[in-house]
C-alpha cells in the first residue's frame, strides 16, 4: 500500500523539491516513512523557526520554493515568525503539518498539540492555507501551491494533513505533476500607455524590488536603452553589476535620493511595494512622485496601492520589461542627466556619512571583494542597516537579510544555511550581530551536523547596538540593549566549529582568503569597537 504521506514524497519530487527542512515529531513520522528511500535531503535543524528560515534563505538563493515538514501545535507556532519574514518579502515556501484527526477537530477535547483552529491561525502569513480531507486532493492541492509560486506572488502556502488521512491509502492518485501556466503578462495596451510615458521622458528614473529579482538582463538593457538611473531595494540588489554608471547606492530613503526622485519626470517602479523599510528608512515622510509614476507587479493589489500610478502594468516582470524595451528608443537619443545624476547623488551620500559608517561600509566591500561572488546573508546588524545604504551586491541575489520589511532576529545563520545548500559552490556568509545570534544559536550545530559550510562572521558590539543608538538618539536613557554576551569561542568549539577572530581588516581579509572554500560551518568573531578603531 502506498500511503497518502509516501504519495506527498513523490509528488514533490515530481514538482522539483530536492530539499526538506523538519524535526520530526510523533504527528508526523508517516511523513518520514516516505522520505526514506527518495531522492530527497532532509535537514534536522533545532527549532521549527529555523527550519523556517533555512528554508526562506534555500528559495532566495535558489529560486526554488523552500519546503518544511511541521508538527501540529508548538511546531506551527514555532515557524510562524519566518513565515511572516516570508511573506513580507515575498518568498516561496511550502510549510507541509499535520493537523489532529478530522473527528477531533476544533472540539476542544485536549488532545495533543491541539489548537483551536491552526489553519486560521496561520492563514494570516500565507497566501492560501488548506486542510486536506482526503488523499484524492493531494494532486489539485500540490499543483495550486506550485502554480502560486510560478505565476502568482510567490509567498508561503501552508496545508495541514489530519493524522487519519496522513496514513489512508493513495495508490490510485495519478502522481504526475501538472503542466504549470506561464506567469501572465502585462496587457498590450497598458504596455503602450507606459511605452509612450517612457519613450517621451527626459528625465526617466527606475526603482526595482524584490519582484524583479529574475530579470536582471532585461532591466539593464532597459536602464540603458532609457538613460534611467536605477536605484534598487534590498531584495533587488545585484540587478545592475557593481559600478555600472546608472547603479544608484541605496539612497531612495536619503534626502539626495528624494530630491533625485523629485527631478525624474517618469519613474517606472518594478515589483516594488513602495514601503515604508526601502523608502523612508530615515522618517522622510511618504514618497510622493512630482512626475508621472508606473507601477508594473504581479500583484494587483501593489498596482492599486497607495501611491497613485498613472499606468498601472498588471504582470510578470520580466514580461513586462522586456514589452517595454521593445519599444524603447535607442540609448544615444537621451542625454547625460542620468550618469551624471548618479555620480552627483552617488558621491554626496557617501560624502556625509559618519566615520563608523564608512568602517561598516568597508566590512562589507572587503566580503564582497575578497570572496569570490559571496551570497551575503545578514541578521538586524549595524553592518547590514549600513548595506541598505551602501552596499551593491556582485550578482542578483546575492544580498538578502532580515534588517528590513518585517525585520526579526535570529533570521541570519538558518538563512545563510538554506542558502548554503543551494549554492554550495558559492561561499556564503552570515552575518549576525551578538545579540541576533542568541536568537537562533542553536542552529550552528545543525550547520556542522549537516556539513553546511557557511561562513559565520559575529559583528560583536555587546549589546543590541542598533537599538541602543535609537534610544540615545531620543534622549532615552538605555535600558535592556547592553546584554550578557556568551563566550563566542566556548559556543563555538561546543559545537564543533572552529573559532577564529579578525579585530582589524587585515586580518579578516586573511582568514577570508584561507576559509572561502570551508566544506565546514566557521565562526569569524570581530570586535566591533577594535575592527573600527574610531577612538
Amino acid at each position: 500500500m502506498t500511503t497518502c504521506a509516501q504519495s506527498l514524497v513523490r509528488l514533490l519530487e515530481g514538482y522539483g523539491v530536492d530539499t526538506v527542512f523538519g524535526i520530526p515529531g510523533v504527528h508526523t513520522v508517516e511523513l518520514y516513512r516516505g522520505l526514506h528511500g527518495s531522492r530527497l535531503r532532509h535537514v534536522s535543524p533545532r527549532h521549527e523557526q529555523g527550519a523556517g528560515f533555512m528554508a526562506d534563505g534555500y528559495a532566495r538563493a535558489s529560486g526554488k520554493p523552500g519546503v518544511c515538514f511541521i508538527i501540529t501545535g508548538p511546531g506551527m507556532t514555532n515557524i510562524l515568525t519566518a513565515m511572516g519574514q516570508a511573506y513580507a518579502d515575498s518568498v516561496p515556501m511550502l510549510v507541509i503539518s499535520t493537523v489532529n484527526r478530522r473527528e477531533h477537530l476544533r472540539l476542544g477535547h485536549g488532545h495533543l498539540h491541539e489548537l483551536p483552529d491552526q489553519r486560521a491561525m496561520v492563514a494570516g502569513v500565507c497566501a492560501f492555507s488548506h486542510t486536506l480531507q482526503a488523499p484524492a486532493e493531494l494532486p489539485e492541492l500540490l499543483a495550486r501551491a506550485f502554480a502560486v509560486f510560478k505565476c502568482a506572488r510567490p509567498r508561503p502556502v501552508h496545508i495541514e494533513i489530519p493524522l487519519d488521512v496522513l496514513e489512508m491509502p493513495a495508490d490510485s492518485l495519478n502522481l504526475m505533476p501538472r503542466s504549470l501556466p506561464g506567469a501572465p503578462a502585462p496587457a498590450g495596451v497598458s504596455i503602450e500607455a507606459a511605452a509612450v510615458l517612457l519613450n517621451s521622458a527626459h528625465r526617466p528614473l527606475i526603482l526595482a524590488g524584490g519582484g524583479a529579482r529574475g530579470c536582471a538582463e532585461v532591466l539593464r538593457q532597459l536602464a540603458e536603452r532609457l538613460q534611467a538611473p536605477v536605484a534598487l531595494t534590498t531584495n533587488a540588489r545585484g540587478l545592475l553589476p557593481c559600478g555600472h554608471p546608472l547603479l544608484l547606492d541605496g539612497v531612495q530613503s536619503s534626502s539626495h535620493g528624494r530630491a533625485l526622485i523629485d527631478e525624474a519626470d517618469v519613474v517606472l517602479a518594478v515589483g516594488t511595494e513602495l514601503g515604508e523599510t526601502d523608502y523612508d528608512f530615515f522618517g522622510l515622510g511618504p514618497l510622493r512622485f512630482k512626475g508621472s509614476l508606473i507601477r508594473l507587479d504581479i500583484d494587483p493589489m501593489q498596482v492599486m496601492g497607495v501611491q497613485r500610478a498613472h499606468v498601472g502594468l498588471v504582470g510578470d516582470a520580466r514580461e513586462g520589461l522586456q514589452a517595454l524595451l521593445e519599444k524603447a528608443p535607442p540609448a544615444s537619443s537621451r542625454g547625460r542627466w542620468a550618469v551624471d545624476s548618479v555620480q552627483r547623488v552617488n558621491q554626496a551620500e557617501r560624502a556625509g556619512w559618519s566615520p563608523k559608517q564608512r568602517g561598516l561600509q568597508g566590512l562589507l566591500d572587503l566580503l564582497r571583494d575578497t570572496l569570490d561572488t559571496p551570497i551575503l546573508v545578514g541578521d538586524s546588524t549595524q553592518p547590514v542597516y549600513q548595506g541598505a545604504s551602501g552596499y551593491q551586491a556582485p550578482a542578483p541575489a546575492s544580498w538578502f537579510n532580515a534588517g528590513s520589511g518585517y525585520g526579526t532576529l535570529g533570521y541570519g545563520l538558518p538563512a545563510a544555511m538554506g542558502a548554503k545548500l543551494a549554492r554550495p559552490e558559492r561561499p556564503v556568509v552570515a552575518l549576525v550581530g551578538d545579540g541576533g545570534l542568541q536568537f537562533t544559536s542553536g542552529e550552528l550545530i545543525a550547520a556542522r551536523e549537516a556539513q553546511i559550510g557557511v561562513i559565520l562572521l559575529v559583528w560583536n558590539n555587546q549589546c543590541y547596538g542598533e537599538i541602543r543608538d535609537y534610544m540615545l538618539a531620543r534622549d532615552i536613557e538605555p535600558l535592556g540593549v547592553d546584554i550578557l554576551t556568551p563566550d563566542f569561542q566556548a559556543l563555538a568549539r561546543s559545537c564543533h566549529v572552529a573559532h577564529h577572530r579578525a579585530d582589524s581588516p587585515a586580518q579578516l581579509q586573511d582568514l577570508l582568503l584561507t576559509l572561502q572554500e570551508t566544506r565546514q560551518p566557521v565562526m569569524i568573531e570581530v570586535d566591533a569597537g577594535a575592527y573600527l578603531a574610531l577612538d
